[in-house]
Parts: structure tokens; C-alpha cells; sequence
């Protein structure tokens, strides 16, 4: 991949710029120390563009795929607390191994808990840089791409300005930020905790990448346009404001929303200079009634309770999984203490006719990828 004039994965090797003008050297064989995690890796042919242009192995638009420029950026990303993994060439989850089935087809396998390097999508994510390493081995023209949610602890905007998506500084304030390969901005900010909703409402062509989303990361490559994702700027990743947060929240009657009445501010195509740049100002939590923004704790505990109740035969597990998640992001907003929500659905899991492994499986599963440690309790 190019940056600056210069191929980034042999100018980082080789200590030395290395023009794009120039042939790519061989980079195979050598030894280089991530700038993260100061552990040093021994690059392969799979990893050296050179070897690869022997293979015509080329990402679209004429491009050679540097895998080893993808690691660096991964090790970056992971040492700063977001789990990567890859996503195929276009864009979508590398398919599942022979071994390992869809959830669907198979309640009882546990996607969080597979040990599989590139298997069921964004459950592969890690922060591990010795996976990662392997997990790029394993896919080595894919894309780079992060998990979102509270297990990165950040909620990505993704403003797609085909869609008329466009920057709002009325919600948006200036945070860590990314533009995206097809044209548009990707606006990091910190997980406020609670559920999300997957749309910012009253914005079109805006959406939200939150728990069970990921985004494409820097350097990868777009598949149709060719054109790579890239950080704008040096902010630190901001708080998600109070404006912003009242327009994710799912109006499901489980958490008190006030849409804006105000007009909005948008900024149509690129935004000014200095936008993405220096340091972001501090912005207020939102305050929402109730603990965490729900308004009655104990009626959304009750009916994450009776989805599992009444769970067809065969789908019990998973829907345990999923209620088990929805509890853990209340204790991670303060609605409820964990010891209590994990015996409320234990409870729930024994009584659908779920086995005592089964149910505690699920429910640390989902107090896990929701980041709700369950240490010290015992159902």
C-alpha cells in the first residue's frame, strides 16, 4: 500500500523511504519489531509484495496487497483496545471453516466461544498480537476491520454521503476519525453504555456501528474504488454527546428518549480544516431518567426474561445468549448488580428446560462479549 510517495510496508521495514517509482524490494525473511508491542515478527513470502507480484496477486485497482503494512496497523489498533480481525475482499465475514456451523444450524455452538482464527465474523476479533499475526496469515488479501461496542468500548458514526449522509455539528463534535475508501467519514466516539440503535434518527444516509457491528480500518483497501481507508488527524477518541446519544437510542419504550427539535447543522462534503485535528473538547454524559437511561429497570429485566420463556424448542440457548447480553449492558449501565442479573437468568435458562452447562455458557458468553465480567459468581 502507498502513503506519502512511498510504499509503507517496505519504507517501515527497511528503515528507509522507499518510493513508489522504485520496484518493491523483497521484504521476505526479515525481522521487524511492531510499533505497538515492541515483539518482533519474522516477515514471510506471503507477507512480501514483491513475492506477491510474482504471484500477480493483486488487490483491485492495481494495488499490491502489503500484509505486513495491515499488521502493523492491527497491532497499532489492538494496543490501543479495539479487537481486529479480517473481512474477505469485499467487504464481507471470511466464511465459516467446515467445522464450525451457523448458530442457526447449531444453537448449541457457541460462536463467542470458538477457538477458530477466522470464523463467525466479528467473534474472531482479538486483541492478542500473536492471533492477529496468524489470523492475517490465514487471510492475507483481506481487509482490516474493528469491532465495535462495549467489548472496543467505542460507537462508530459511518456517514455515507451516497445516501446523503453528512456531518452534523450539532451531534457531532469533532473526535478520532476515518475516511472511508467510498468517500465518506467513520467519527469514533467512547461507548456510552446501553443499548444503541443501529440508526441515528433524524439523519438519513447516517448510521451507527455499535454491539454486533465492525467497521473497515486503516490502511485497507475499498474493494470497488480502490482507494484506501485513512486516518484524518490526531484526535483522541471524544465522549459520545448527550445530543447524539438521544438520537441511537432504540425507541423501544425500554429507554427515555427526546428526539431534538432544533434543526441540525450539516456540513456538506469534506468537512473544514482542522475539523478532525488537535485535541477534542470534553462533552457532557447524557442524562437520561432512570439508571443509565432506562426508564424502568425492572420491566426490561422482565422482558428479556419472557423472550427466553417463550423461545421455540431448539433456539433456547441463543435466545438465552441474547437475553443474557441485553442484562449485561443494564449492569454496565447501573440498572442492575450482576450477581443479580446472572441468578434472574440462570432462573430463566433452567426453567426453559436449558442444562445447567448450557445456561451458564450462554450467560457468560453474553456477560463476556458485552464486557460484564461474571468472576465470583456462582448461579
Amino acid at each position: 500500500m502507498t502513503g506519502n510517495g512511498v510504499w509503507i510496508g517496505a519504507s517501515y521495514v527497511t528503515g528507509r523511504p522507499v518510493p513508489i517509482h522504485e520496484p518493491y524490494p523483497h521484504i521476505c525473511a526479515t525481522t521487524v519489531t511492531g510499533r505497538a508491542t515492541g515483539r518482533r515478527y519474522r516477515t514471510e513470502r506471503r507477507q512480501c509484495a514483491a513475492c506477491g507480484a510474482a504471484r500477480s496477486a493483486y488487490q483491485p485497482g492495481g494495488i499490491v496487497s502489503d500484509t505486513l503494512t495491515l499488521l502493523a496497523a492491527a497491532l497499532d489498533i489492538a494496543d490501543q483496545g479495539m479487537p481486529v480481525f479480517m473481512l474477505g475482499r469485499s467487504k464481507r465475514p471470511v466464511a465459516n471453516c467446515p467445522d464450525c456451523p451457523k448458530v442457526e444450524d447449531d444453537p448449541a455452538h457457541d460462536p463467542a466461544g470458538c477457538g477458530h482464527l477466522t470464523c463467525h465474523g466479528f467473534y474472531a476479533a482479538t486483541r492478542d498480537p500473536d492471533r492477529i499475526a496468524a489470523i492475517l496469515d490465514a487471510v492475507p488479501l483481506g481487509l482490516l476491520a474493528i469491532r465495535t461496542g462495549t467489548v472496543a468500548g467505542v460507537a462508530v458514526v459511518d456517514i455515507d454521503p451516497r445516501n446523503g449522509g453528512r456531518i452534523d455539528l450539532d451531534v457531532m463534535p469533532p473526535t478520532r476519525a476515518v475516511r472511508t475508501g467510498s468517500g465518506g467519514w467513520h467519527l469514533y466516539y467512547t461507548h456510552p453504555g446501553g443499548p444503541l440503535a443501529a440508526k441515528v434518527a433524524g439523519l438519513p444516509g447516517v448510521d451507527l456501528k455499535a454491539d454486533g457491528g465492525y467497521v473497515v480500518a486503516p490502511p485497507s483497501i475499498h474493494p470497488r474504488t480502490g482507494q484506501p481507508y485513512r486516518w484524518l488527524g490526531d484526535r483522541p477518541t471524544a465522549p459520545m454527546p448527550a445530543a447524539l446519544i438521544e438520537r441511537c437510542r432504540p425507541a423501544d419504550g425500554s429507554v427515555g428518549v427526546s428526539r431534538p427539535s432544533r434543526p441540525s447543522r450539516p456540513v456538506a462534503g469534506q468537512p473544514r480544516d482542522g475539523f478532525f485535528s488537535g485535541t477534542a473538547q470534553a462533552v457532557p454524559p447524557a442524562q437520561n431518567p432512570g439508571a443509565g437511561g432506562i426508564s424502568s429497570p425492572p420491566a426490561l429485566l422482565a422482558a428479556h426474561l419472557a423472550a427466553v420463556a417463550r423461545a421455540p424448542e431448539g433456539t433456547r440457548r441463543t435466545t438465552l445468549y441474547g437475553a443474557a447480553r441485553g442484562v449485561a449492558r443494564m449492569v454496565a449501565a447501573g440498572a442492575i448488580t450482576e450477581p443479580d442479573g446472572y441468578a434472574a437468568l440462570y432462573e430463566a435458562g433452567r426453567n426453559a428446560g436449558q442444562t445447567d452447562r448450557d445456561t451458564r455458557a450462554a450467560i457468560r458468553g453474553g456477560f463476556r462479549d458485552e464486557s460484564v465480567g461474571t468472576e465470583g459468581i456462582a448461579a
